[in-house]
């Protein structure tokens, strides 16, 4: 299976670097230009963001929600069978507000709308160190879990299959238009849950509360005194998304 990721930035960079790892093809590219990369330490064979699209099963857009109108020149030209993998999230302080998902449109349906074509939703509900350092084999007690959230089961079965590769567990999160469960603001959101503990998380979602949840985190990091450990942020995360 080959891989295209758009982005360098943490997720698509540790992405890119456990799917090589894991025996697979990987090209990366960034959507300002081949020159980004120049100094950067990331792994993958380096293209331009118009050859990344090239040749591939995968194609994982690890970009800001609000750039990723920019690219869907470059999506519209891989084919139908090409899985396209979202893993952005909405935050309006650096997105700049969107209407139509202030307005209540899921985030990922959105994406879906600009893009042009099916996503499935998933490396969104997990920190960049958890996705680097948290992953564990298969059956080992206390494992981790990812969501998996899109329309289309069989394309939902092969990323929750290499979810399982790169050391979590997966939870089939439901259509795209009820991945809102997996947005930042619910406790489903960079909780660090086992399978059945995520399981849990999204059907306590609230969505009419998650914004005001995922401001008051924001707050909360913001008023913060002195540097927040990996520790510290998944713990407020897990007390103010339950609250």
């Amino acid at each position: 299976m080959k891989f295209g990721i758009i982005g360098v930035g943490n997720i698509g960079s540790v992405l890119a670097e456990k799917l090589v790892n894991n025996g697979y093809d990987v090209k990366i590219a960034d959507v300002r230009g081949i020159e980004r990369l120049e100094g950067k330490d990331v792994v993958g064979e380096r293209v331009s963001v118009e050859d990344v699209v090239k040749d591939i099963d995968v194609l994982i857009a690890s970009i800001p929600l609000h750039a990723l109108p920019s690219i869907k020149s470059i999506v519209s030209k891989v084919s139908e069978e090409v899985i396209v993998v979202d893993t952005s999230n909405y935050y309006p302080e650096r997105d700049t507000q969107i209407e139509e998902i202030e307005k209540g449109m899921v985030e990922s349906v959105w994406v879906s709308k600009q893009l042009g074509r099916p996503i499935i939703k998933t490396f969104n509900n997990l920190l960049a160190l958890t996705l680097k350092n948290g992953g564990t084999a298969k059956g080992t007690d206390g494992r981790i879990a990812i969501t998996v959230a899109g329309d289309r089961d069989d394309q939902k079965k092969v990323i929750m299959d290499i979810v399982s590769e790169l050391g979590f567990d997966s939870v089939d999160s439901g259509s795209l238009s009820e991945s809102w469960r997996q947005q930042p603001g619910t406790p489903a959101y960079c909780t660090e849950l086992t399978k059945d503990e995520l399981m849990e998380a999204l059907k306590k979602a609230n969505k009419e509360k998650s914004p005001r949840m995922r401001e008051k985190v924001m707050k909360s990091f913001l008023s913060a005194t002195a540097d927040l450990s990996h520790e510290d942020v998944v713990r407020t995360n897990r007390e103010i998304y339950n609250s």
